[in-house]
């Protein structure tokens, strides 16, 4: 996956002797398969290789549907150089596409830089899955070998761990299949991800080819929660290149950017959620992103309950308990599927708190959150519990009693999410939602053309015939203040 990132220590200390027991043969078998792999791949004496082609990243957790693929974005122009002797990797690559909030599209500058700076697995992993560094890492260490057939041919399986410990105190593995040929054609490792937990992380690589003497592989797709989140065409490789240095150098940030002086200066931290009273039993649970807990005779319903992280989730969780006490949360309506808004669910399923969404999300939430969760222990794998979901049919789910009514509305016609929610009082006249509009600029009061999210969210609002008089946006708006449908209808040029 590219993104920006430092990350990695040295070959000896990452990559230290420990054996992973998967029924292998003895060490002495497990040496002779790299030593093998080693020469059919063209690796010893490689101690640098720099590659170019054109791909694709894939936002993971940010697909328009909970059962589809990743989002893709081109990655064109793409040359990655890396070093394993420091370790040390620099991407760079070039993006062309259309926003989408719609408009023309423009081009980006993409880049990954992997320093000895940081020993985050998340960061290091990139390099040791490579195929080089596969064999590199198995070679520095005490690996071992089974043999194992997959789809009707014979791989040697190489089996080592690294000396980095996941946040759970165990190692992170990796496993390498090795075909007939001595090439490297499959490498996995796990990665601690707070909606999948133990996720896998695989990369193959197909279609060898020879740069004198160097093998490469020409196709290459790395994939994390099942989808693919990088491909990659390699045109050409180079080992050991001359100007390494050259290729790792990171440019300074163009004069105006960046950190150094002229810059603005670091933004604190946002403080923890707060509240803020709508109406009696109704209250906006402040933050960076904001929730709204609505109590009920019996209970309370939390709409957005687990955004972020498990942190951010669990103060959310408190200050709900201390502005409402002595009543249960039993419900928690997410907004919609993505990661930014449901990465603190294992805290809210480790309060015993159902998970409430539009039927398309719950076989998806409910098998990523009952994953094992080792590499990183949470309160959901502490607590013991199973996470409870459910998925409402239709497009309509009400809470109703006695004392009020709160109304959650499937979004229809958004490209943003399949099963993107919101939540209304009509007692109260009080609507929240999330990603639909943010309040725009001073100088483009009208954008042009218009946000299609926007255009979407106040068809919606006129569709269901709701009539809210605040409305509360789950992302803290700026300036941060609650917003109107007469706001909506400006920035739509509508009256």
């Amino acid at each position: 996956m590219l993104k920006k990132c430092a990350g990695a220590i040295g070959l000896v200390a990452l990559l230290a002797a420990t054996s992973a027991a998967q029924g292998p043969r003895d060490a002495g078998d497990a040496k002779s398969v790299i030593n093998q792999a080693s020469k059919a791949m063209g690796i010893d004496g490689l101690n640098s290789v720099t590659f170019y082609g054109a791909g694709a990243n894939f936002n993971l957790g940010q697909n328009n549907n909970s059962n589809a693929p990743w989002p893709r974005a081109n990655a064109n122009d793409y040359v990655r150089t890396i070093d394993f002797t420091r370790p040390a990797s620099r991407a760079t690559w070039v993006t062309y596409g259309a926003p989408v909030t719609g408009g023309p599209a423009v081009q980006g500058n993409g880049q990954q830089n992997i320093t000895p700076a940081n020993a985050a697995w998340a960061q290091q992993l990139e390099i040791w899955i490579t195929p080089w560094g596969f064999l590199k890492g198995a070679a520095a260490n005490n690996a071992t070998v089974k043999a194992q057939t997959v789809g009707g041919r014979r791989f040697n399986v190489v089996t080592f761990n690294s000396a980095t410990k996941s946040p759970g105190g165990q190692p992170y593995r990796l496993v390498g299949y090795i075909g007939p040929q001595g090439l490297v054609e499959r490498v996995q490792t796990w990665l601690e991800n707070p909606i999948f937990g133990d996720m896998l992380v695989e990369a193959e690589y197909t279609n060898y080819r020879d740069a004198y003497g160097l093998m490469f592989p020409a196709e290459w797709v790395q994939k994390r929660g099942g989808y693919p989140v990088f491909e990659l065409q390699i045109l050409g490789a180079n080992a050991n290149p001359a100007n390494i240095a050259q290729l790792l150098t990171v440019p300074p940030p163009p004069a105006g950017r960046g950190a150094g002086p002229g810059a603005p200066p670091a933004q604190p931290a946002a403080a923890g959620p707060t509240s803020e009273k709508l109406a009696d039993g109704v209250f906006r649970i402040n933050g960076a992103y904001n929730a709204l807990a609505v109590e009920f005779a019996d209970y309370i319903v939390l709409f957005e309950p687990g955004p972020q992280n498990e942190a951010r989730a669990q103060a959310i969780i408190a200050e709900t308990k201390k502005v409402i006490p002595n009543k249960p949360i039993r419900y928690g309506v997410i907004s919609h599927h993505h990661f930014d808004h449901t990465s603190g669910l294992p805290a809210v399923a480790a309060e015993g708190i159902t998970i409430v969404t539009p039927a398309v999300n719950k076989a998806f939430l409910e098998t990523a959150l009952s994953a094992p969760r080792t590499l990183a222990p949470d309160s959901l794998s502490r607590s013991g519990k199973k996470p409870v979901v459910e998925g409402f049919p239709g497009d309509k789910r009400v809470f109703s009693d006695a004392t009020r009514t709160f109304e959650i509305h499937v979004i229809k016609g958004l490209p943003h999410a399949d099963g993107l929610v919101i939540g209304y009082l009509p007692k109260e006249k009080i609507l929240v939602y999330a990603d639909m509009f943010n309040l725009p600029p001073p100088n483009d009061p009208v954008p042009n053309p218009p946000v299609v999210g926007t255009m979407v969210f106040a068809d919606n609002i006129e569709r269901l015939k709701l009539a809210p008089d605040k409305l509360l946006s789950i992302h803290a708006l700026v300036p941060d203040r609650l917003t109107s449908v007469a706001d909506i209808k400006a920035s739509l040029g509508r009256k």
